[in-house]
This record gives structure tokens, C-alpha cells and sequence, in this order.
């Protein structure tokens, strides 16, 4: 199979698993406690891929000045994003709660907050694609590690986040039109990652991956971090060291 295809292909089953949480939300009833300790066990995973992965291999590669500067900007343009979307009703997005000031909003109550849902979950998921196409443009494969992250993030992401879009009244069409379509649009991010960086300059490649490691630490303490804590409360840093832990351990073996 050409490599440009096993990008798209890796980004496709990556972005599907959020496909997995979400189906998990729609027909099981999961404590809220359970999806927060999930939810802090993935914001640890994804931690420790970008500062022992990403990040380590963005300084390596392109050196201190671009490993940074890419920190900066890709944090930078998803809070600038987030700022935008939170604005229009998608503040809440990972939340699966009930609670008034801490709900999704339904349609009835802020107009066009379900398309500003949908664009939010598309900006938290796009960096983690991205990576895994440059990952491949190495020529050693996909970033197992990171793949590893992806995946054992998204299902918590998508478990939490689709509890609270059927809280909120959103129909099944919708919320799995909005992670089918998301896992879909995942796939184009792995393959156009490879396709527009093979062979670029390590400078270059080290800069993006430094990008999206930026816009990725954003979403997690912007999103993922607020939602686990709510109710995990004194567990939450427990919870996501054993997470952080584990992907630690994956990377290392």
C-alpha cells in the first residue's frame, strides 16, 4: 500500500475511535464520574506524547528556536479558534453534563451552536492527524506512541463530548454525523500531512509537528483538563499521571 494511503488510512481509524465513545455515550448510561477519570486518564496519555514524542523530536530534528516557536503559534491560533467558537455556543463542547453554566447548549437556546460544536470538535481533532502523516514521512512507520495517544484519547473525547450533545437534545443523525464526518475529515489531515511534507525540510516538518503539539496541549488544558477535574476533583492528578505513565511506558518499549 503506497504510504500516502496508510497516512490517510491511520488517520481515518484514529479519528474513528472518537466513532467508538460516542457510540458508548449514545446507548450506555456512564457515570459523569467514570467519563471524568476517563477523561483525565486521556489528557495524561496525550501529555506525555508531546513532551516525549512530538515536542522532543521537534527540537531534535529542527532545533530549540522552531521546536518553540511552533509551541507558541500552534497554542496560539487554537485559542484565537476557540476564542471565536466559544462565542458561538461551543464552549462546552467536551462537557457531558447537565448542569446549568456548564452544559452544551441546545439549538433552541443559542442559534447556530450546533454547527459551532461541530467546527470546535473538528479544530481539536485536526492537529492530532496532522502529526500522524508527518510522523510517516520518516520513513519508519507511523509514530506508535502517538497513535497509541490518539486513539486512547478520542474515546473518552468522544464519549464525554456526545453525552452532552444528547443531553442537550441533539439528535443521533447529528452526533454521529458530526464524528463520522470528523473521522473522515482525520484521514485527509493524516494523508495531506504526508503528501504536503515528504521531503520538506526537517526544519520545516519540525516546526509543524511543533505546531500541532501547541494546538494539541491547548485543547487538552482548555477542554479536556476543565471537564475531568469537575468531577474528579483530588483524583484528577492521579488519574492523569497513570495515563501520562502509560504512554510513557508505550513509548519506551
Amino acid at each position: 500500500m503506497p504510504v500516502w494511503a496508510q497516512a490517510g488510512l491511520w488517520g481515518l481509524l484514529s479519528g474513528g475511535t472518537l466513532l467508538v465513545g460516542s457510540a458508548i455515550a449514545w446507548w450506555v448510561r456512564v457515570p459523569r464520574l467514570v467519563i471524568a477519570g476517563v477523561m483525565a486518564f486521556g489528557a495524561g496519555v496525550l501529555i506525555s506524547a508531546l513532551a516525549f514524542d512530538l515536542v522532543d523530536e521537534a527540537e531534535t530534528t529542527g532545533g530549540l528556536g522552531a521546536a518553540l516557536g511552533g509551541l507558541a503559534l500552534g497554542a496560539t491560533a487554537y485559542v484565537a479558534a476557540n476564542l471565536v467558537l466559544n462565542a458561538r455556543g461551543a464552549r462546552h463542547r467536551k462537557r457531558s453534563g447537565t448542569e446549568s453554566g456548564s452544559a452544551q447548549p441546545s439549538e433552541d437556546e443559542q442559534s447556530g451552536s450546533g454547527t459551532a460544536i461541530a467546527v470546535g470538535a473538528l479544530l481539536d481533532g485536526i492537529p492530532e492527524s496532522t502529526v500522524l502523516g508527518l510522523s510517516l514521512t520518516s520513513g519508519h512507520g507511523v509514530g506508535v506512541a502517538v497513535l497509541a495517544a490518539i486513539v486512547i484519547s478520542n474515546i473518552p473525547e468522544g464519549l464525554s463530548s456526545s453525552a452532552g450533545m444528547k443531553a442537550s437534545g441533539r439528535s443521533a443523525r447529528y452526533v454521529f454525523g458530526v464524528w463520522g464526518a470528523i473521522a473522515v475529515a482525520s484521514g485527509i489531515a493524516a494523508l495531506l500531512g504526508y503528501l504536503l511534507l515528504d521531503g520538506a525540510s526537517p526544519e520545516l516538518v519540525a516546526t509543524i509537528t511543533a505546531v500541532a503539539a501547541g494546538a494539541i496541549l491547548a485543547m487538552v488544558a482548555d477542554t479536556m483538563v476543565p471537564e475531568a477535574f469537575e468531577k474528579t476533583h483530588v483524583f484528577n492528578g492521579a488519574i492523569c499521571t497513570a495515563g501520562f505513565i502509560t504512554a510513557f511506558a508505550i513509548s519506551r518499549s
